[in-house]
C-alpha cells in the first residue's frame, strides 16, 4: 500500500458531500423500529422554519451529533428525529413582507389565500435550514423529519386542546396580557424581551373629592391614567393614615375614583401612592380583583385611545401621552418631571413596545401540570445538566402563571373551538361540528384565534413519534434519552415539554436534559449585528471544513462556561485535522493489511505504551460524553493523537518500520499501528465524521462505513491489548522526560537540531539507570544524540548544561559546541534592547491620558506585547544566567 491512498493535503469540500450523501443513500441515519439493541433517542429542538444556521444551532447540533454518532458505535439503535417548526408570528411577518413587497396584504387575500401563500412559501424555503443542518453533518433520521403544522402533530395539537379544556385545564377569559399593536397578537410573558430607556417620571396631583388637599401619584405612563379605577396606599405607610374612605377626582376625567388600601404598593417609589389601572398593568389588575375594581380600558389593540378616553379618543398611545401632560400642566395638575430610568417591554419579534391590555384570551392552567413536573425533577426522573440550572427551573415553577396561549394571527394551528351564533354555547371538539348541543342550531362560527407556536411544540417529544397512535415507534423510543438545549429556551420550550408529556404519556420526555451556554466572540463579548461581531457558521465551514468546526466547538463547550469563538481557533484546529491526515498517509506507506492479532511477545515499549495510553483515552472519553463533558473528551482526543500517537509513537518506531529491527518486531509495530489508528479513528469520528469517513475507507481491513464500527472498549475482542499497561507508562515517561529534557537544554542553549550532542545520565536508582540503559537507542534516536552514558552520580562533567528528570540528572556537554564569550555577549545584548523596549511599553501603559482616550483594543495590544516581552526577557536571562553558571 502506497502514500498516494491519500492526497498530500486534506480538502474538505471534495470529502463532505461526497461521504454525506453516502450516509443518505446506504440509511446509515435511520432507526430501527424493530431491534435487539438499546433504545437511544433523542429530539432536535426544532428550528424555524424562517431560520438560517447561526452559532447557537452550531454548537447545539454538533453536541446532540457527537452524541448520536457515539451511542450507534457503542452499539444502541439511535433515533435522532429531526424536523421543523412553523414559528408562528415569525412566518406571518416574513410571508407578510413579501405580500407588501407585491402591493398586497393579508387582510386583501382573505385569510384561506394567505394560509395558501404560506405554505408555498414554506415549500420554497423551508428547507433552507435542513439543508444547512446537513452540510454541518447532522446525522438526523431525515425519513422521520416533522413539522409542528404536519397532519399527524396537527391531530396531536387538536387532541390535547380538547382533553385540556374538556378536563377544566383550558379556559377563555377577560385578562391582562401582554400586546403587539404591530403583530396583533397576545405575547406570552417570555415573548417579551425588556430594555433598559431612559423615561420621565410624572408626579401628578389628583385633588380630593369633598375638600382641600391632594394625593400625589407617580408614573411613567401618563397615558394609561385615563382608565384609574383608584388609587392605592400601603396600609402601613403613616403618611396616609386616616386617608380610607376618602374619594379623589381623576385628572382631565372628572370621574370620582376611591382611595384603597394594598400591601402590594411600594412605599419607598414615588410619593408611596399608586395610581390602579386594572385594564393597562398586570399589577394592577391583579389588586383590581382583590378590590372588585372597575377595568376601563383606554388603549385599543390598535395602539389607539378608544371612547373612554374622552376628548383624547383616537390618538396613538405616544402622541396621547404628549397631549395628556400638556392637559395637565395647563389644570396646573402636573407637579414635576424628572428623569427616570426604566425597563419596557418589547415584542421578541418586531420589537415594538408591549402594551399591558386587557382582552379575551385561552389560557392553560399552568399550576397542577406544573406541580408533576416539579416533582419529577426532585425525584430525579428527569436531570437537568449542569445541575446549576435546577434551582432556576424550580424558582419558575414555582411561581409560574396561567400561559396565554392564544394568538391573534393566521398562520398555526386554529383553535378548535366553536361559537353557536343563536345561544352563545362554546362547543370544543376534535371533529368540526354540524349542529349546537344546545339548541340544535347549526350557525357555528370557529374561534378566529391561532394557537401558541410554544404550545405544538411542548407536544414535539411525543407528537412527533405517532401520537395520539400508540406506536411502536413510541413504545421503543418514549421517553427520551437527552435533549441538548440552550438556557434561553429552558422555560419557553423545556418545561412545557415536562408538563405536557407527563400529563399525557404519564412519563418524563427525556431522562437528561442538558443545558448548554452561549457561543460568544473571543473576548466573551455576546454576538450581534449591531456590534459587527457576528461569526457566521457557513462561512467557517466554507474556509476551514465542517471538522475543523465542529471540534473547535467541542473543544470549548465546558459545562457551564460560554463557548469563545473566533476563527483562528477554528484556523487552529485545521491544523489539528492536517496533523490526523499527515500521520495517516505516513502510517499508510507501511500498512498492507489488516492487523487483527498482536504478538505482545514482540512489542517494544513504545509500543506497549501507546496501547495502554489509547486504552486510557477511550475510558476518559467514554466517561466524558457519558457526562456530558464534550471538551473533556475533545482534549483527550487532542492529547492523544497529537502529542502521544504523532509527536512521540510515530517518532520512535521510525526505525523499526524502516528496517532496523528484525521481523517479528516489525510485524509486531505493524500491527499495533494499525490498531491504534483503527482506534483512534472510530474515537474521533463523532467529532469529525468527514475525515475519519475517509481514512475508513483507505484503512487496510475495515469494512463498510465507519458508523457501523465498534466503538473500541475493554470488553472488545482485543482485551489483550487494551489493558492499562502502567510499568511501560512509568518507563516511557521517564524516557520521554529525560529526552524532552535534553531538547529543552537545545532550545535554551540555541543549539541547532542538527548537532549531535553527548550526554551522560546520573541517577541514584539502579532501575532509573537499567531503564536508560535498555532503551538508550530510542533516546539516541530521538534526542539525536552521538552517545549517551549512564551511571551513579559523580564529579558534573565540565562545560555541561543540566536538566533534572524524576530522579535523574542529565549532563549535556556543550564543549564545541558553543561560544560561551560570543553567546554571552548576545544575550546581553538582548535583554538590554528588551529592557528599553518594556521601558517605553510601561511609560505608555502608565499615561492616563493613552488609557482613557485610546481605543480599548489599542490598549489590549500594547498590555500583551508587554506581557510577551516580560516572558521573553525572562528566558533570555534564565539561559545567560546558565552560560555564567556552566563558565
Amino acid at each position: 500500500m502506497s502514500s498516494n491512498l491519500l492526497d498530500k493535503g486534506y480538502q474538505p469540500h471534495n470529502v463532505e458531500k461526497r461521504w454525506y450523501d453516502f450516509w443518505e443513500s446506504q440509511g446509515l441515519f435511520s432507526a430501527k423500529e424493530k431491534s435487539e439493541k438499546p433504545s437511544y433517542s433523542i429530539v432536535i429542538p426544532p428550528p424555524n422554519v424562517t431560520g438560517v444556521l447561526h452559532m447557537g444551532h452550531a454548537l447545539n447540533n454538533t453536541m446532540q451529533d457527537i452524541l448520536c454518532r457515539y451511542r450507534r458505535l457503542r452499539g444502541d439503535n439511535v433515533l435522532w428525529m429531526p424536523g421543523t417548526d412553523h414559528a408562528g408570528i415569525a412566518t406571518q411577518n416574513v410571508v407578510e413582507k413579501d405580500l407588501a413587497g407585491n402591493g398586497l396584504d393579508r387582510h386583501r387575500l382573505g385569510r384561506e389565500k394567505f394560509i395558501e401563500a404560506v405554505w408555498e412559501w414554506r415549500q420554497e424555503y423551508g428547507s433552507a435550514i435542513i439543508n444547512q443542518l446537513k452540510r454541518l453533518g447532522a446525522s438526523c433520521d431525515w425519513q422521520r423529519e416533522r413539522f409542528t403544522m404536519d397532519a399527524g402533530l396537527s391531530k396531536a395539537v387538536r387532541k390535547v386542546f380538547v382533553q385540556l379544556y374538556h378536563e377544566d385545564l383550558i379556559y377563555r377569559g377577560n385578562y391582562i396580557i401582554n400586546w403587539c399593536d404591530r403583530c396583533f397578537t397576545a405575547l406570552a410573558d417570555l415573548e417579551v424581551d425588556h430594555e433598559e430607556h431612559d423615561g420621565y417620571l410624572y408626579h401628578i396631583r389628583y385633588p380630593f373629592k369633598e375638600d382641600e388637599g391632594s394625593v400625589v401619584i407617580a408614573t411613567t405612563r401618563p397615558e394609561t391614567m385615563l382608565g384609574d379605577t383608584a388609587v392605592a396606599v400601603n396600609p402601613e405607610d403613616e403618611r396616609y393614615h386616616g386617608i380610607e374612605d376618602r374619594e379623589v377626582l381623576l385628572p382631565l376625567m372628572n370621574r370620582t375614583i376611591p382611595i384603597i388600601h394594598d400591601k402590594y404598593v411600594d412605599m419607598s417609589f414615588g410619593t408611596g401612592a399608586l395610581k390602579i389601572t386594572p385594564a393597562h398593568d398586570p399589577n394592577d389588575f391583579e389588586i383590581g380583583m382583590r378590590h372588585n375594581l372597575e377595568r376601563v380600558k383606554v388603549i385599543g389593540d390598535d395602539g389607539l385611545m378608544t371612547s373612554e378616553a374622552g376628548k383624547f379618543e383616537g390618538l396613538d398611545r405616544f402622541e396621547c401621552r404628549e397631549a395628556v401632560v400638556e392637559a395637565l400642566k395647563t389644570a396646573g395638575l402636573l407637579i414635576k418631571v424628572e428623569p427616570y430610568k426604566h425597563s419596557v417591554g418589547h415584542c421578541y419579534r418586531c420589537k415594538a413596545v408591549i402594551e399591558p391590555n386587557l382582552s379575551k384570551q385561552w389560557f392553560v392552567k399552568a399550576k397542577p401540570l406544573a406541580a408533576k413536573a416539579i416533582d419529577a425533577v426532585k425525584n430525579g426522573d428527569t436531570k437537568i445538566i449542569p445541575n446549576m440550572w435546577t434551582k432556576t427551573y424550580f424558582e419558575w415553577m414555582n411561581n409560574i402563571k396561567d400561559w396565554c396561549i392564544s394568538r391573534q394571527i393566521w398562520w398555526g394551528h386554529q383553535i378548535p373551538a366553536w361559537t353557536c351564533q343563536d345561544c352563545e354555547e362554546v362547543i370544543v371538539a376534535m371533529d368540526t361540528p354540524q349542529t349546537c348541543p344546545a339548541c340544535s342550531g347549526d350557525d357555528l362560527v370557529q374561534e378566529t384565534d391561532v394557537l401558541d407556536t410554544w404550545f405544538s411544540s411542548a407536544l414535539w417529544p411525543f407528537s412527533t413519534m405517532g401520537w395520539p397512535e400508540q406506536t411502536e415507534l413510541l413504545n421503543r423510543f418514549y421517553p427520551t434519552s437527552v435533549l441538548v438545549t440552550g438556557f434561553d429556551i429552558l422555560f419557553f420550550w423545556v418545561a412545557r415539554m415536562m408538563m405536557m408529556g407527563i400529563h399525557f404519556m404519564k412519563d418524563v420526555p427525556f431522562k437528561d436534559v442538558y443545558v448548554h451556554a452561549l457561543v460568544r466572540d473571543e473576548e466573551g463579548k455576546k454576538m450581534s449585528k449591531s456590534t459587527g461581531n457576528v461569526i457566521d457558521p457557513l462561512s467557517v465551514i466554507e474556509q476551514y471544513g465542517t471538522d475543523a468546526f465542529r471540534f473547535t466547538l467541542a473543544a470549548f463547550a465546558a459545562q457551564g462556561r460560554d463557548v469563545k469563538m473566533s476563527e483562528k481557533r477554528v484556523e487552529g484546529y485545521r491544523h489539528f485535522i492536517n496533523k490526523i491526515w499527515n500521520a495517516t498517509r505516513f502510517a499508510l506507506m507501511h500498512l498492507e493489511t489488516g492487523y487483527e492479532k498482536i504478538d505482545r511477545d514482540h512489542l517494544s515499549l513504545p509500543d506497549r505504551w501507546i496501547l495502554s495510553r489509547l486504552n486510557g483515552t477511550v475510558d476518559i472519553v467514554c466517561k466524558a460524553l457519558d457526562n456530558y463533558r464534550f471538551n473533556d473528551a475533545a482534549s483527550a482526543l487532542y492529547k492523544f493523537v497529537w502529542h502521544e500517537f504523532c509527536d512521540w509513537y510515530l517518532e520512535a518506531i521510525k526505525p523499526t518500520l524502516y528496517g532496523s529491527a528484525d521481523q517479528k518486531q516489525r510485524q509486531a509495530t505493524l500491527s499495533v499501528l494499525w490498531r491504534v489508528l483503527r482506534d483512534t479513528t472510530i474515537l474521533l469520528h463523532p467529532f469529525i465524521p468527514f475525515v475519519t469517513e475517509e481514512i475508513w475507507h483507505k484503512l487496510p481491513g475495515t469494512e463498510g462505513s465507519i458508523m457501523q464500527a465498534v466503538f473500541p472498549s475493554d470488553d472488545s475482542d482485543s482485551i489483550d491489548s487494551r489493558r492499562l499497561d502502567l510499568d511501560s507508562e512509568s518507563k516511557m515517561e521517564l524516557i520521554s522526560g529525560i529526552i524532552t529534557g535534553i531538547r529543552n537544554v537545545r532550545g535554551e542553549m540555541n543549539i541547532s537540531p542538527s548537532l549531535s550532542l553527548a550526554v551522560m545520565v546520573q541517577s541514584q536508582n539502579e532501575s532509573t539507570r537499567k531503564i536508560v540503559q535498555q532503551h538508550q537507542d530510542l533516546i539516541i534516536n530521538l534526542a539525536k544524540l552521538d552517545s549517551i552514558t549512564v551511571q551513579e552520580p559523580g564529579e558534573r562533567p565540565p562545560t555541561a548544561a543540566t536538566a533534572i528528570v524524576d530522579g535523574a540528572s542529565i549532563f549535556v556537554s556543550l564543549e564545541g559546541i558553543i561560544d560561551f564569550a560570543k553567546e554571552k555577549g548576545r544575550l546581553e545584548k538582548e535583554v538590554i534592547k528588551l529592557t528599553g523596549e518594556l521601558a517605553a511599553i510601561s511609560k505608555k501603559l502608565g499615561n492616563e491620558n493613552f488609557l482613557n482616550k485610546a481605543p480599548e483594543e489599542i490598549v489590549e495590544k500594547e498590555k500583551k506585547k508587554y506581557a510577551r516581552a516580560v516572558e521573553k526577557q525572562q528566558k533570555l536571562q534564565a539561559t545567560l544566567n546558565k552560560i555564567k553558571e556552566i563558565t
